[in-house]
């Protein structure tokens, strides 16, 4: 039996017209759920595949975004190439694309035609900044994004703004756009028609900036403060006596007063005016840092983290990626490649009874054959005929 004849969307189809990472991260979801994802690469493939050679000596972004999926390389500034895709979407039950703005219409693909001559289909088209407004033309990319929303400026330390260590602006907008088509996938077993999902890396980001931008029109602009937080103290990070970093986030007031009791040692401080409430300990950060940094200073690492434990406060250690890699909770697939087997960290999801099993990265074009010859111009052309046929007799 088909290992992904049982997940949630066995038996839809997404056709993907897709490159770098927003896109690749949506219908690599749709992929991880059952569905089958044709993705289309332009001849010389996704330029995600030459981002760098750190998976098995292919790309990494490229090895753990497009897992599952079948690969065809298309020109689609050639005719026939351009019909095979025309037959892709017209058996396809979802369709996503990321390419420049009016790039499909100019194909004669515009998710309005296609729409009408479809009405069950899923259309989804990812973009910079929208389909209207000045910068609708404008390249985007995760790190412009990242600037442009304000997201840098509330990143880093004091000195300057920094970039999240991640694609977090692609990330976002690939989880937005996977969310918005189950949700259309729903509708349409309910209403039996399509849906036409538009979904910006700006307006996802603009909507995750909802808070501190509040912060900032209720006079009150956020500044950059490195790994504390903005609206919570003591919530950073603090150095032990063996010059191990540990992070603290107190959440209220009533665990302020345990953490004074049982980590500082120092009860009447739950009562100093200067700390006894998140208001006054924000207000005067400096202060309230000091009084837990002169606490952690005398413990080592161990002798701290077993008694923050006991205590029930919320801590964690500032981990480098290297003890990522040996940490006890991390999970782990190890995916088939075309430069070999590449182990990487498991999909969240975790659906109890029913464990998933990953397909492999495609190499460019390695479907070619099997899509060609059934959705081809020769191929469609043999089908058309056997239909034909069969209606004869």
């Amino acid at each position: 039996m088909d290992a992904n004849a049982a997940l949630p969307l066995a038996g839809i189809t997404a056709v993907a017209v897709e490159q770098a990472v927003a896109a690749p991260f949506c219908t690599v979801c749709l992929a991880d759920a059952g569905a089958r994802v044709i993705k289309i690469e332009r001849p010389e493939g996704d330029f995600a595949r030459s981002y760098d050679d750190a998976a098995a000596g292919q790309s990494s972004y490229f090895v753990w975004l497009n897992r599952g999926k079948e690969s065809v390389a298309l020109d689609l500034a050639e005719p026939e190439d351009l019909a095979t895709l025309r037959a892709l979407i017209a058996g396809a039950d979802i369709l996503v694309q990321n390419l420049k703005r009016g790039a499909m219409a100019r194909l004669g693909l515009s998710v309005e035609a296609l729409r009408l001559d479809h009405p069950k289909l899923i259309c989804c088209s990812i973009s910079g900044y929208g389909d209207e407004g000045p910068l609708a033309e404008r390249k985007a990319y995760d790190l412009l994004v990242q600037a442009e929303s304000g997201l840098a400026s509330i990143t880093g330390g004091p000195s300057e703004p920094a970039r999240v260590g991640i694609s977090i602006v692609d990330i976002a907008t690939g989880a937005t756009a996977y969310a918005a088509i189950l949700e259309a996938l729903l509708a349409r077993a309910r209403t039996g028609l399509g849906a036409d999902i538009r979904v910006s890396l700006f307006d996802v980001m603009a909507d995750w900036m909802t808070v501190p931008l509040l912060h900032q029109e209720a006079g009150k602009p956020p500044k950059r403060i490195g790994l504390a937080h903005p609206s919570l103290a003591p919530y950073g990070a603090f150095t032990t006596r063996d010059g191990q970093q540990i992070l603290i986030s107190i959440q209220n007031d009533r665990e302020w007063r345990k953490f004074c009791a049982e980590i500082l040692g120092d009860p009447a401080a739950a009562n100093d005016p200067r700390f006894a409430t998140t208001i006054a300990r924000v207000r005067g950060r400096a202060a309230t840092d000091a009084l837990v940094q002169r606490a952690f200073g005398e413990r080592d690492v161990a002798a701290l983290t077993a008694a923050l434990a006991a205590a029930d406060i919320a801590f964690a250690r500032v981990n480098d990626l290297a003890a990522l890699a040996r940490h006890p909770h991390l999970r782990r697939i190890v995916l088939d490649t075309a430069g070999g087997p590449v182990s990487y960290p498991a999909p969240a999801p975790i659906v109890v009874g029913a464990p998933r099993h990953y397909g492999r990265a495609p190499s460019l074009g390695e479907h070619d054959a099997a899509i060609k010859g059934k959705f081809g111009a020769a191929g469609a052309a043999s089908s058309k005929e056997k239909d034909d046929k069969a209606s004869e007799r």
